[in-house]
């Protein structure tokens, strides 16, 4: 019979079981919230979302949502929306609820420091308990200023943690609104303007400073910046689009991605402005979710501009998207996809570029894109393979490159001591976010290439803990509880587990086209957000057995209907080190493991449904919710030597 690989659980084992928290780089108790909604406690599903991530009301419309790619219901048949009831929570109780009561940034914060220990499952992102470890030991800024290029979602993120530690973050932003690539890199109707500028606000309302209209290297120099404050943060992310050179590709007609995005949410129709470039007939190239918010944004921006007299632009009769990959390769979100379907984009998928054709005058009239048969080899290395006979010519007046982005770091003295690598990145350290200057940082994308924006929160977030310690020399240590408490009267919701999907309502394509405020998500209402999130697991529930008390009848394996269970003889068991100590330990040196016996169970299979428990009929088994803490503690040594 063939062996059976086992774990022994640890508490780390405990935590990755709610694997929601464990896969969100802010370790956001999303099961928390989620199951805080399903009992109708919105308020507390809000603070419990709101609790370690500063950008939540942001992330309830726009996250790339690693938790719901984690979720365990997803292996059973669909994930659950967990960002969707984010946002039906922050509607509710977030800075977008606020009305024009000046003291209400500061009372949402308040709720929140406080409902921490309210909360079932923190994590270290909690910045709750670090500022009450520093008020008791005497620690924080008070009042020091640290300087924060850019205010994107790591900027924001760094300067909220670093003003509740009692700094004076002073956010420097080339654009003339805050938020960076959030404000003009994001089309309006996927994020709200005005839900930005709230959650700014909340930032504001901590003392944190916003300089717009200020591009460090033009308006300010990066050294009077580090001479005016005792330490500073490059978060300026990857604002200019990439391009592929090829013939044709220089020239009038032909945009980046990135530079039409921001023309368009800043209304900029200035003689160099995209706006007044795209002619009748676009192609968009690139495969991601960039590319498609271009796409769609094309399709907006033109029946905005024809329904406006002064504008009477020809308009865009299609919009063409090509990419490298195939359907199913396509780095874009499925729903982008689709969206884009049901709006009018053309995709073309498994097609390279090749050449941009012009007329004689110099005039872009198309390009021509051979077929791609693979983008990547044996090794997951990018390496496209093409079959050059397969070439198809689409006519354009416009190209737009959607193919990745990359940062302006001119503003860096290359004979200075913020080093550059070879590729023209800064030279830094990736976990610890210094650089080769002692009292220069990074965070976001531009310490470890493009991410999603809840890790370029959590790398702000992390960058502010780093720089406390720099700056007050205490070392940031950490500490962890966890326990099992019983649920003696554990139950579920009624049929919980055949319940599909909740499908997010919105805007039908037709109204959605016309403008790039209407926002194409409708959101859930209290009756659907209740519903699906009655469909979560509660991976925070575990079954636990006692081996003091079975009898190895097997009926929790019988009446398990995801046939999670198994009995096994012990000697199938594979566990290295720790499980031939326990079986050591339980049966004696020597013993014959066949004629003992162990229940192994499927985690992944387990829907928390509670039927073992009641089958047994000796009690062995009890269903039992994990709860921990792991917060951070300031210790007297100073912090680790500069690199």
């Amino acid at each position: 019979m063939h062996s059976v690989t086992v774990e022994i659980p640890d508490d780390e084992y405990w935590r990755r079981q709610i694997k929601c928290q464990y896969a969100c780089p802010v370790y956001t108790d999303a099961r928390g919230y989620v199951r805080a909604i399903a009992r109708g406690d919105f308020e507390s599903a809000y603070l419990i979302a709101r609790g370690p991530n500063p950008l939540a009301s942001i992330c309830g419309r726009v996250c790339g949502a690693p938790c719901e790619a984690a979720c365990r219901r997803g292996a059973v048949d669909q994930a659950v929306s967990i960002r969707a009831l984010k946002r039906f929570v922050t509607e509710r109780f977030g800075p977008e609820s606020f009305t024009q009561e000046t003291l209400k940034p500061i009372s949402l914060l308040q709720r929140v420091l406080s409902h921490r220990h309210q909360r079932e499952c923190s994590g270290l992102e909690e910045v709750a308990s670090l500022r009450e470890r520093l008020h008791l030991s005497g620690g924080g800024g008070v009042g020091r200023k640290v300087a924060i290029v850019g205010s994107g979602p790591a900027g924001l993120a760094c300067a909220h943690d670093l003003a509740l530690l009692g700094y004076r973050p002073v956010v420097y932003e080339m654009e003339p609104v805050p938020a960076g690539m959030l404000a003009v890199g994001i089309p309006e109707y996927r994020l709200p303007r005005d839900l930005i500028r709230a959650e700014v606000e909340v930032i504001e309302a901590l003392g944190v400073e916003f300089v717009c209209n200020t591009q460090v290297g033009r308006d300010v120099t990066l050294a009077r910046l580090r001479a005016e404050h005792e330490a500073t943060v490059i978060a300026v992310g990857a604002k200019r689009s990439r391009k592929i050179p090829i013939p044709g590709g220089d020239g009038p007609g032909v945009l980046g991605g990135v530079e039409f995005l921001r023309d368009v949410a800043l209304n900029n129709r200035s003689p160099a402005s995209t706006l007044h470039q795209l002619g009748g007939r676009v192609v968009v190239i690139g495969g991601g979710n960039v590319a498609y918010d271009v796409s769609r944004t094309v399709i907006r921006q033109v029946g905005y501009d024809v329904s406006r007299s002064v504008l009477r632009q020809a308009q865009v009769r299609e919009v063409h998207l090509c990419c490298l990959e195939s359907v199913d390769e396509m780095p874009a979100d499925d729903v982008e996809i689709l969206e884009g379907h049901e709006e009018g984009v053309l995709l073309h998928p498994s097609r390279g570029p090749v050449e941009l054709v012009r007329d004689a005058s110099g005039r872009l009239t198309g390009g021509r894109f051979k077929k791609c048969l693979r983008v990547f080899d044996e090794n997951r290395r990018f390496a496209p393979q093409f079959d050059e006979s397969d070439v198809i010519t689409l006519d354009a007046d416009t190209v737009i490159w959607a193919i990745g982005q990359q940062p302006d770091l001119s503003f860096i003295d290359p004979a200075g001591d913020v080093r550059l690598t070879e590729r023209g990145l800064i030279d830094c350290d990736a976990d610890t976010l210094r650089t080769t200057a002692a009292d220069v940082f990074v965070a976001g994308d531009i310490a470890y290439g493009p991410r999603l924006l809840i890790d370029a929160v959590a790398s702000g977030k992390k960058c502010a803990r780093v720089i406390h310690s720099h700056l007050s020399g205490q070392r940031l240590e950490t500490s962890s509880t966890l326990v099992h408490l019983n649920l003696p009267d554990y139950e579920r919701e009624q049929d919980y587990e055949k319940l599909p999907r909740t499908g997010i309502p919105t805007v039908a394509a037709a109204d959605r086209r016309s403008d790039q405020r209407v926002t194409v998500e409708r959101g859930y209402d209290e009756r659907l957000a209740v519903t699906e999130a009655c469909r979560c697991l509660d991976c925070g529930v575990n079954t636990i057995f006692d081996s003091q008390k079975c009898i190895l009848c097997g009926g929790c394996a019988d009446v398990c209907p995801e046939l999670c269970l198994q009995l096994v003889s012990s000697d199938r068991l594979e566990g290295g080190d720790e499980l031939a100590a326990l079986l050591r330990t339980r049966y004696g040196e020597g013993a014959d493991l066949s004629e003992a016996s162990a229940i192994i169970k499927d985690e992944e299979k387990c829907i928390r449904c509670a039927l073992c428990e009641q089958r047994c009929p000796v009690g062995a088994i009890t269903m039992e919710r994990v709860q921990f803490s792991s917060c951070w503690t300031a210790g007297a040594e100073p912090a680790a030597a500069q690199r």
